[in-house]
């Protein structure tokens, strides 16, 4: 009597991570031989609730390279303060040439962004935000400019804290 081999089941917890696919790139290698191509992919990820991160990701085929960014994205998420649904105050990220200005924006306003900077305030759980992008287009140094903006935020308590006074006294 033989027996079946046994199937591998991966359950895959419903955790609230979500990610996405910014941009993919194919890049090559010049060697001797040729050519050598691969695929370089730019994701970004977090949980909804004030958390993103940015990953990277290269290999040789489309979804390994997107696995790999995810992963990357997973181990450099950063907690944004939020007030609400928007962000506390007024900041600009810089990243290479590019450079993102993040505004706060009155409930129901939504997420008025272009580009990759949406999909980052999307991941992050921001609803109402206004952003801006300002010198380079280019989709990495958008989302690290962006990232670098929502890592500048600070609550009022936060601010106060650090100073140790109390909320009123500011």
């Amino acid at each position: 009597m033989a027996r079946e081999p046994r199937k591998q089941t991966f359950e895959k917890e419903d955790d609230g991570f979500q990610s996405k696919l910014i941009n993919v790139n194919r890049v090559t290698k010049v060697v001797k031989g040729g050519r050598t191509m691969r695929f370089s992919a730019l994701v970004v990820a977090g949980y909804g609730d004030g958390q993103v991160g940015l990953g990277t990701g290269k290999a040789g085929e489309v979804p390994e390279a997107i696995r790999k960014a995810t992963a990357d994205a997973r181990r450099n998420l950063i907690r944004v303060a939020m007030v609400g649904t928007t962000v506390p105050h007024e900041a600009m990220g810089v990243a290479g040439a590019g450079q993102v200005k993040v505004m706060p924006a009155e409930e129901g306003a939504g997420v008025i962004a272009g580009g990759p900077v949406r999909a980052v305030m999307e991941v992050a759980g921001i609803k109402d935000v206004r952003a801006k992008s300002i010198g380079s287009n280019n989709p990495t140094n958008c989302v690290r400019a962006a990232i670098d903006a929502l890592s500048q935020m600070r609550t009022i308590e936060e601010i106060a804290a650090l100073r140790g006074k109390s909320v009123e006294e500011l």
